[in-house]
Parts: structure tokens; C-alpha cells; sequence
């Protein structure tokens, strides 16, 4: 089992259990500043608020040993004005209902922002999969499942990897479904192999879009991506492959962690090598022509680019005042806190926020959609072309709704999702 997740690195960088901070919060903090300044009716605020459907799921499972356990599992629907729930599943020993409320929350900010016909969705198993069996896995991922048929559904809700799982458990999780369908529905689930249905350019698509919006936010700053100095917090498919497109974009990527430790270079990490390495060994740790660094250092590093893509609140208040990055482009959902981000701002630090940041997976995510729906499927050169037009144009969206009203990106990028999935909900009109 590899950790390939949609739109996070797979790196468990978690806050210690005692400050935790409730991601479901901060995502709404954020939306109602977004709706004060949009002066959207109260009511309907109190609608996209909340999510319209929570799921807990018992997942009793048979383990290797004969023995059985019991997992808990969720899922949750945020909002669905706009089309099917979109989101990915994780397992992690973290999963909350809070976080996945949160995740699903983002979920359909970030499909109005890249404005796909999709609404919010999320799902999450507590377990750690670093310490189960593939068949254990494979039995977890088929109850669940099971468990969750009256809810999923390829114009319902479609599924996607996350923290902990992969393209082998939405190949589980498309058969199990078409098993009690009763024949093969690929559009159930994406982030699927290619050869049952997946997308060309589907596992690059995060990073490649994390590259896409730094380099917009470069040129609006006056930061050129040749030669800048970019530093990755979080090694995984997200933080890996933005590490690479921003190499090959001629960028310096001087510093990367992963859950083992962290490393850097200042004259440049050789991106292509370092893969290879950490397909060997996988860990950073000890990468030739280069040294160790604190972890807890990367945040703070001197760079033009940072790119937390590890998990959610990883740039707080206490750190952010030592944070020297120009640009900050989060390959992670949600890795900075409200508080963080009004420090931040005071220090002129452009933060180019998960909803928009990371949409790339979410995006290729639709292609690969609309490609099973159809039959038909894309040339990778194609659904890249297609990828880099829809970020573009989502970059210019939000920086023009920042510029128009005097705000950050990150209250920019909230503004034009609401403002987009309040109109259709209008359109549509409450029913009763």
C-alpha cells in the first residue's frame, strides 16, 4: 500500500492531540468573512454553512489473526447545488468527524473556485494502514463501502484518494459498488489505475497544479520561478511532484521534509535524484549533497516559495512570525490557521490558499469523470492543456476578486466559490 493522496502528501506532520484546532472552525471563519463581505442573506448563510448529510459507519472487519475489530468510519456531504459530493476518503488514526466536516466544507469551495460541476464531499476511516495487511485494507475498504451504497453513486457522490489510501483502494472500493450494481460503473470513484477507467496525468495533477498557482502568483509579485528558491514541507505524491515541476520549471528547491526528518541544499536539491532515492529508500533522510535540517526549521526557512504539503494547521500564530517565504502556495488542505493568516498578511507574505492552490487534483479528478462517463478517454498532453487553462483562469478569477476588494487571496478565493454556489442555490430555489 502507497500513500497517494488527492490533494495532501500523505505526511502525518499533526499538532500534538492537546492544541488541536478544530478544522471545521477555521474553515468557517473564513467563510464568514467571505459572506460578511459578500453581504449574503443570513439565511442562506446558515445554509452553505453547514454540511446537509453526515454518515458514521461501524466497519466490523475479520483480521489476519481471526480476530475481529471494529472501525469507524465517515462520510459527509457539504453542499450538492452544483453537482455530485466530490472528495476523497482517508485512513488515518486522526480522522474526526470535525476534520472530515471541515475537509468536505473545502472541498466545495475548491470545485466552485475551479468552478467544476461538482459540490463537497469527504469520507475518512479511523485506522492506520502503516500497520494493517492488504487483506485487512482490502476488507476495510470493501465494508465501508458496502456500508456507504445508499449514499455513493456516480451523480450522487464520487470518491477519491486521500491521506492513506490509493489508486489500489478505489479499484476496491469501483468493484465493490459494481458488484452490488451488479455491472461496471467506472465513474464511481476517480483516482482509479488507468487501465479500469483512471485519467492520464491524474497522479501529477495536484503537484502540477501547485507549480500552476505559484508561478501565476510569481508573475502578479515579481517572483520568476527561474532560479527561485522553493522549499517542500511534506514528501509525498503532492509535495514530490510539486517539487519537481517546480525543478523543471528551473526553480531551486532547497529544502523538503517527509515524516522521517528533513534536508537541504542551498544551492539545489537535484529534484530528479532525490525521487529515485526516495523510491529505494523511502525517506529524504541522508539524500546525498545535502544536509540535515530540524523539521521544524523548514517552515521558517529563507525562500521565495514555500509549499506546505503535509497536513492541515501547520503554519500558526506562533510560527508564522518567523516565516520568511514571499510566497506561500499550500499543497495541504487547510495547513494554515486563521490566526496565522492575519499575521501573515501584516508581514506582506502572499498566501495562495488550498482551495485554489491544490485544485489541480480536484480538476483532473472531473476529467477523469467525464472521460468514463463518455467512454472516452484523453491524451495526457491534452488533459494537462486542459488543466493548466482551468488554473489559470481560476488564478485570475480570485486575483481579481482580491484586487476589486482589498483582501487576500485566501477571503478572494472564498468569496468567488460562495458567491458562485449561493447564485446556483438561488436559481435552483429551496425546496419545500
Amino acid at each position: 500500500m502507497t500513500f497517494n493522496p488527492e490533494s495532501t502528501s500523505g505526511v502525518l506532520h499533526r499538532p500534538a492531540r492537546g492544541a488541536a484546532i478544530n478544522a471545521f472552525e477555521e474553515m468557517a471563519s473564513r467563510f464568514d468573512e467571505a459572506a460578511r463581505l459578500l453581504k449574503l442573506d443570513a439565511g442562506l448563510c446558515k445554509v452553505l454553512r453547514e454540511p446537509i448529510k453526515e454518515v458514521k459507519v461501524a466497519i466490523p472487519v475479520i483480521m489476519d489473526d481471526g480476530r475481529i475489530e471494529l472501525f469507524i468510519g465517515y462520510r459527509v456531504h457539504h453542499n450538492i447545488a452544483r453537482g455530485p459530493a466530490k472528495g476523497g476518503i482517508r485512513y488515518d488514526p486522526g480522522v474526526s468527524l470535525d476534520e472530515v466536516r471541515a475537509l468536505a466544507s473545502w472541498m466545495t469551495w475548491k470545485c466552485a473556485v475551479m468552478n467544476i460541476p461538482f459540490g463537497g464531499g469527504k469520507g475518512g476511516v479511523i485506522c492506520d494502514p502503516r500497520k494493517l495487511s492488504r487483506g485487512e485494507l482490502e476488507r476495510i475498504t470493501r465494508r465501508y463501502t458496502a456500508e456507504l451504497m445508499d449514499v455513493l453513486g456516480p451523480e450522487k457522490d464520487v470518491p477519491a484518494p486521500d491521506v492513506g489510501t490509493d489508486s489500489q483502494t478505489m479499484a476496491w472500493l469501483m468493484d465493490t459498488y459494481s458488484m452490488h450494481m451488479r455491472h461496471t460503473v467506472t465513474s464511481i470513484v476517480t483516482g482509479k489505475p488507468i487501465s479500469i477507467g483512471g485519467s492520464r496525468g491524474r497522479v501529477e495533477a495536484t503537484g502540477r497544479g501547485v507549480m500552476i498557482a505559484g508561478r501565476e502568483a510569481g508573475k502578479a509579485h515579481g517572483v520568476s520561478l527561474e532560479g527561485a528558491r522553493v522549499a517542500v514541507q511534506g514528501f509525498g505524491n503532492v509535495g514530490s511532484i510539486s517539487a519537481k515541476m517546480f525543478f523543471l520549471q528551473g526553480a531551486k528547491v532547497i529544502a523538503v521534509s517527509d515524516v522521517s526528518g528533513a534536508i537541504q541544499n542551498t544551492a539545489g536539491l537535484d529534484v530528479p535524484a532525490l525521487l529515485e532515492y526516495v523510491a529505494k529508500t523511502k525517506t529524504v533522510v541522508g539524500f546525498p549533497a545535502s544536509t540535515p535540517l530540524d523539521a521544524s526549521d523548514l517552515l521558517t526557512i529563507d525562500c521565495d516559495i514555500l509549499v506546505p504539503a503535509a497536513l492541515e494547521n501547520q503554519i500558526t500564530a506562533e510560527n508564522a512570525r518567523d516565516i520568511r517565504a514571499k510566497i506561500i502556495v499550500e499543497g495541504a488542505n487547510g495547513p494554515t490557521t486563521s490566526d496565522a493568516d492575519e499575521v501573515l498578511q501584516k508581514k506582506g507574505v502572499i498566501v495562495i490558499p488550498d482551495i485554489l492552490a491544490n485544485g489541480g487534483g480536484v480538476t483532473v479528478s472531473y476529467f477523469e469523470w467525464v472521460q468514463d462517463r463518455m467512454g472516452f478517454f484523453w491524451r495526457e498532453q491534452e488533459v494537462n492543456e486542459r488543466l493548466e487553462e482551468m488554473m489559470v483562469q481560476s488564478f485570475g478569477d480570485v486575483r481579481d476578486m482580491a484586487a476589486a476588494n482589498g483582501v487576500s487571496y485566501r477571503i478572494a478565493a472564498y468569496m468567488v466559490a460562495i458567491q458562485r454556489v449561493a447564485y446556483d442555490m438561488q436559481m435552483r430555489g429551496l425546496y419545500a
